[in-house]
C-alpha cells in the first residue's frame, strides 16, 4: 500500500507587492539623525521661547550652516572610506591667502578667491594622491597636513603682518559683490539668513543627488565599502578618492570665503579643533566610521542637531559646558543606532 502525502509550499516572508513602508525606511542612514533633530527641536522649543523667535531660528541656522558645508563634504570622504583632518585647518588658510592677497597685495578680492580655491584644491589632491600613492591611512597623511599648514598659517601670517590676524578686506576691490555672494543676508518674513545657510542647503542638495543618482556616487559607496572589489570590477578608485579628497577641501573654501568676507578678519589659528565636529556631525547623520555606508542629507541634519543643541543650550541660560556632554552622549547613541540600522538594512536587501 502506498501513502500519498501531500507537500506545502513555502511562502516567501516580503510581501508580493515589495518592502513595507519601515522596511524602505530602515535602509535610509539618515533616518536616526531626523528622529534625533525632532525631538532635539521639541525640546528646546518647549523650554524656552527664544527658540522659535526669528532671531533665535536665524542663530542657531546661521551656527549649523558652516559646520553643515564640512559636515557634507567629510561624509562623502568618510563613505569613501576615509578622514580628513586638516579639513578645519583649511578653512583658516584659504581665508587667509584670500586676506593675505586682497588686503597686503592689494588683489581684487575675486582673484584673490580664485588662487585661494586653486590652494585648496591642490592641497586636496596631493592628500588623496598622497593616500593613494604610498597606501598610509589617511588618518596619518591629513594629520601631517593639518600640522603643516597650521604652522605655515602662523608662520606666515605673523611674518607678512607682525601679528597673527589678518583683516581690512572691506577696503578692497572687489569686495562688495564678493560679499554679496558669501556674506549677504536673505531676509524671509522677520527671519535674517545668511548667505552661509544657502550654500548650505545647495550643496547639501548637490551631495545628496550626486550621491543617489550618479555612476560617481556608486564609485563612491564601491570604494568605501570593498576596494579590491570596487577595483576588480572596474571602479577608478584612486581618482574616486582623490576627487573626494578635494571635495573636503572646497568645502574649506567655501566656509574660509564666507566667514573672511562676513567678519573682514581671520586668526591664523582659526578651524584648529573643528575637524572632530565635522567627523561627529557626519557620524550622527548615519555615517559609518568603517566606511561604504551613509548620507549628504543626514551629515546636514546632524551638523543641524549641533546647532540647535548648542544654541538651545545658550538660550535656556545652561552652563555651555554640558554641551560638550550632549555631544559625547550623541556621538555614542549615533555610532550604536548606525550599527543597528546597517544590520536591519543588509536583512532588507537580502
Amino acid at each position: 500500500m502506498t501513502i500519498a502525502t501531500k507537500t506545502s509550499e513555502v511562502t516567501p516572508s516580503t510581501p508580493p507587492d515589495g518592502p513595507s513602508l519601515f522596511q524602505r525606511m530602515v535602509v535610509r542612514p539618515e533616518i536616526g539623525a531626523l528622529l534625533g533633530a525632532a525631538l532635539v527641536f521639541v525640546f528646546f522649543s518647549i523650554i524656552t521661547d527664544r527658540f522659535l523667535s526669528p532671531l533665535g531660528i536665524a542663530t542657531w541656522l546661521d551656527d549649523s550652516s558652516t559646520l553643515g558645508i564640512m559636515a557634507v563634504a567629510v561624509a562623502l570622504l568618510m563613505i569613501g572610506g576615509e578622514f580628513d583632518l586638516s579639513a578645519g585647518v583649511m578653512t583658516a588658510s584659504t581665508a587667509l591667502v584670500t586676506a593675505l592677497l586682497a588686503v597686503h597685495a592689494g588683489w581684487n578680492v575675486w582673484l584673490a578667491l580664485l588662487v585661494s580655491l586653486l590652494f585648496a584644491l591642490t592641497v586636496g589632491a596631493f592628500n588623496g594622491w598622497l593616500v593613494m600613492r604610498t597606501g598610509l591611512p589617511s588618518f596619518i597623511v591629513t594629520l601631517g597636513t593639518f600640522l603643516a599648514l597650521q604652522g605655515l598659517n602662523l608662520g606666515v601670517t605673523r611674518l607678512v603682518t607682525g601679528t597673527v590676524q589678518v583683516s581690512g578686506i572691506r577696503g578692497a576691490d572687489g569686495y562688495n559683490s564678493a560679499g554679496w555672494v558669501f556674506a549677504s543676508t536673505l531676509d524671509i518674513g522677520d527671519t535674517h539668513l545668511q548667505a552661509s545657510v544657502v550654500w548650505w542647503v545647495v550643496l547639501t542638495a548637490i551631495a545628496a543627488l550626486v550621491l543617489v543618482r550618479t555612476k560617481f556616487g556608486n564609485w563612491i559607496f564601491a570604494v568605501g565599502g570593498a576596494l579590491p572589489s570596487a577595483r576588480a570590477v572596474g571602479v577608478p578608485a584612486d581618482r574616486t578618492k582623490i576627487l573626494l579628497f578635494m571635495t573636503t577641501a572646497f568645502a574649506g573654501w567655501v566656509v574660509g570665503s564666507c566667514g573672511i568676507l562676513r567678519f573682514s578678519s581671520v586668526q591664523a589659528n582659526q578651524g584648529v579643533g573643528l575637524e572632530l565636529h565635522y567627523i561627529i556631525a557626519a557620524v550622527v547623520g548615519g555615517c559609518l566610521l568603517t566606511g561604504g555606508f551613509g548620507s549628504a542629507i543626514g551629515a546636514a541634519i546632524g551638523a543641524l542637531i549641533f546647532g540647535m543643541a548648542r544654541q538651545g543650550i545658550v538660550f535656556a541660560g545652561w552652563d555651555s559646558d554640558w554641551f560638550m556632554l550632549f555631544l559625547g552622549v550623541l556621538l555614542l547613541a549615533a555610532v550604536l543606532v548606525n550599527n543597528i540600522f546597517k544590520k536591519r538594512a543588509e536583512r532588507v536587501r537580502r
